[in-house]
């Protein structure tokens, strides 16, 4: 039983809070966030050093990739073995990894999406460049902290010799925060560190010399200007378009193709080809004759025009615009720093965080180096004292019962100087064994001579340090991994195709009923026009085929439709909550043929409204685009502005005029005050040019105008006659 005296009373958010927190640290530390210096997360960490511990280095064979996540997940790893076996197949896949540290054997997955095959059925082992990353790890070079169980030991870093972090990319989400780092080029980042390490306060922009963008295993095209990459690389946040690579082909009689080569980085192929399907299949491709995927082990995707005349810049703008082709690759560069603390770096403190990684690498690499070097001095210096005094030693070995005591007084020896000639066999005693000694000797002393000055001189360390990036430039130069994939230009100047051209152009009749059915009929005959049993004329436009309809409702939202999606022929046409996204009380107040440069006048119930455009009304989804905030009272009223004066009516009956210059333009909102009502609403509002449509207006029973004029936001005169609103 727990004892009360163990009981502690907290606050239910106190407790709740801490414990979130805590796991919002281990979430950002442990799961998804990289370390800059070694560029990789605690998974992809404890992937590579099992493998090293299982000698899956380049030259040995494959083992299991069952083998590897089973030690993975049993030493040092302690989660889902999908998830760490999801993690090692995608270093193993050329098109999502630029550098791939795994060399996978079996199928593990593709660019079309598939995924890979069981663990028990591929196999893997390490690359050249993830020995890169591992090199010096048994020399001292970083920490190992206990593992989960306390049965084993773990890096807590890897002595990674490339900048990973920018070379492979990262991404992760955390809890608050989240990494999006694209692959870059290592023969070009190899180039910048060294002008770095000879220019340590060199600008961004002078980087950028070198590091010309993201590089990204699936090749590609960059199309941004270098003012917003350099923007992107100056704060550490931004964007690039990338778009796929494409050439046109000519074929006979003057006809072409395009060919699509390279498609943007972690896009599938096969859910593009989808989109792209569904697309054609409802006539939103019009300028293509037909397309299919060609691809082998090579991406080749063949669209055909349909016309020759068209431009093959002009089809593939389109198709960017449209289409997975382009999509945006960020750049979000929140990395953990050296202190295990997350913060968002510009390119130069990523390799300034690598330069200062591979210093102290080094560093203890080289402290490490000259340990072992005393070590092995002080048994050579054992030695040569037994050459020195053979037959004594010898002597001293046999007769005397504990020699090791008797030599280390005689001679002055260490422990290990004479428990290393206790070890000494007898065809070591040999005279070119003597001279070997002293040769190694005189060696040592002169690596250990110049290691001492290298660590005195942080000129000469950092000499090191470039020697060392520039053998891995060389050898990266002449390797095809080496060469970059992703070319950068500007976007090209072309238009994208109107689909409107592509439109047969014919006059209509666009008609909508009382109960909301809507259809086309061929021409403008009206008399021909026939409605349901119980339905009637709602609204009705004359136009073409070509034209864009406009359709306001009680919500204040706008919903836009080419006239040649509308349902045509005798029918009665489809219900327009079937063609847009209506909600159950919603309803159309009237309907326009889209003019660009037309203006509408809104009002709600409760006198407030204001002017816009209408090019700022033109909705892209069936959802529509949401302009009057009606929250408790509903919008009431959309006028063309054929007029300058306004008329407005209330359900009090008072009638207000007064000029349109008074009311404010804009592209969303309530409004100002149109007309003020102690009770009631508004009813109606109508627009006017001058006496004479006001006199029409009101059936001829008022002509004064002058008497009815006020200023915006009165509350009008009242009305004893009768109005077009009374029925």
């Amino acid at each position: 039983m727990v004892q009360e005296k163990n009981i502690k009373e907290i606050q239910f958010d106190d407790a709740l809070g801490e414990r979130y927190l805590a796991y919002a640290l281990s979430t950002i530390m442990s799961r998804s966030l990289p370390d800059v210096r070694d560029g990789l997360k605690p998974v992809h960490r404890r992937l590579l050093y099992a493998m090293l511990q299982l000698k899956l280095d380049p030259k040995t064979g494959f083992k299991k990739c069952a083998r590897i996540v089973g030690d993975v997940i049993g030493k040092f790893h302690p989660h889902g073995e999908l998830s760490v076996y999801d993690a090692l197949a995608r270093m193993a896949q050329s098109f999502s990894s630029r550098y791939p540290l795994v060399d996978g054997q079996g199928n593990f997955g593709s660019i079309d999406g598939d995924s890979q095959a069981a663990m028990r059925y591929t196999e893997a082992r390490l690359t050249d460049y993830a020995t890169l990353l591992l090199n010096d790890i048994n020399n001292d070079t970083i920490n190992f902290r206990p593992t989960y169980d306390n049965s084993d030991e773990e890096p807590t870093l890897l002595p990674s010799a490339v900048p990973n972090i920018l070379a492979n990319g990262a991404e992760g989400i955390a809890v608050g925060m989240a990494t999006s780092i694209p692959p870059h080029n290592l023969v070009e980042l190899c180039d910048a560190i060294l002008h770095l390490i000879k220019h340590p306060n060199a600008h961004i922009e002078s980087l950028l010399k070198f590091v010309k963008g993201p590089d990204l295993p699936t090749g590609g095209t960059i199309v941004e200007p270098f003012d917003s990459i350099l923007k992107s690389y100056e704060t550490g946040r931004g964007s690039f378009r990338l778009r796929a690579t494409w050439e046109k082909e000519t074929l006979d009689r003057n006809q072409y193709r395009i060919v699509v080569s390279e498609i943007p980085y972690q896009v599938q192929k096969r859910v593009l080809i989808e989109k792209m399907a569904a697309l054609f299949s409802a006539k939103k491709l019009p300028y293509l004759e037909s397309f299919q995927d060609m691809s082998a082990e090579d991406i080749r995707l063949v669209l055909i025009p349909k016309s020759r005349n068209i431009p093959a810049e002009s089809i593939m703008e389109s198709l960017f615009k449209c289409t997975d082709l382009e999509v945006r690759v960020q750049l979000n560069m929140n990395v953990l720093d050296a202190n295990s603390s997350p913060q968002v770096m510009n390119l130069k403190q990523v390799l300034e965080s690598f330069i200062a990684h591979r210093h102290v690498i080094v560093k203890r690499r080289l402290q490490h180096r000259l340990g072992n070097i005393d070590h092995r001095l002080e048994i050579l210096a054992g030695l040569l004292i037994t050459f020195l005094n053979l037959d004594e030693v010898i002597r001293i070995i046999r007769e005397e019962d504990e020699p090791k005591t008797i030599m280390m007084k005689k001679w002055k020896l260490t422990d290990l100087q004479a428990e290393s000639i206790l070890n000494t066999r007898l065809r070591a005693l040999r005279k070119l064994e003597e001279l070997a000694i002293q040769k190694e000797n005189a060696e040592l002393m002169s690596e250990k001579k110049e290691i001492k000055s290298i660590l005195a001189n942080e000129s000469k360390l950092l000499e090191v340090i470039a020697e060392e990036i520039k053998k891995i430039r060389t050898q990266y130069s002449k390797h095809p991994l080496g060469k970059r994939k992703t070319s950068i230009t500007a976007a090209p100047a072309f238009e994208v195709i109107n689909l409107d051209s592509f439109t047969e152009k014919e006059p209509i009749t666009i008609i909508c009923s009382d109960m909301g059915w809507l259809r086309t009929m061929r021409g403008h005959n009206l008399e021909n026009i026939r409605y349901k049993d119980g339905d009637k004329q709602g609204y009705i436009i004359e136009g073409l085929s070509t034209d864009k309809v406009l359709f306001f409702s009680n919500y204040g939202k706008f919903y836009a439709l080419s006239a040649d999606k509308i349902s045509r022929g005798k029918g009665d046409g489809d219900p327009i909550r079937l063609v847009f996204d209506l909600q159950a009380d919603e309803n159309i107040l009237t309907m326009f043929k889209y003019i660009p440069e037309e203006k509408f006048l809104l009002a709600s119930s409760d006198g407030k409204g204001f002017i816009i455009q209408a090019q700022d009304v033109l909705a892209q989804t069936r959802s529509g685009k949401h302009v009057m905030s009606v929250a408790g009272p509903e919008a009431r009223v959309c006028a063309k502005l054929t007029g300058t004066l306004a008329v407005t009516v209330g359900e009090n009956r008072r009638l207000l005029v007064f000029d349109l210059s008074e009311v404010p333009m804009m592209k969303k909102g309530r409004g100002v005050s149109l007309q003020k009502f102690k009770q009631g609403k508004l009813v109606d509002l109508k627009i006017i040019k001058d006496e004479q449509d006001f006199a029409k207006l009101m059936g001829g029973t008022s002509k004064n105008l002058e008497m009815w004029k006020g200023k915006r936001g009165g509350q009008g005169r009242l009305v004893l006659g009768k109005l077009w609103v009374d029925k």
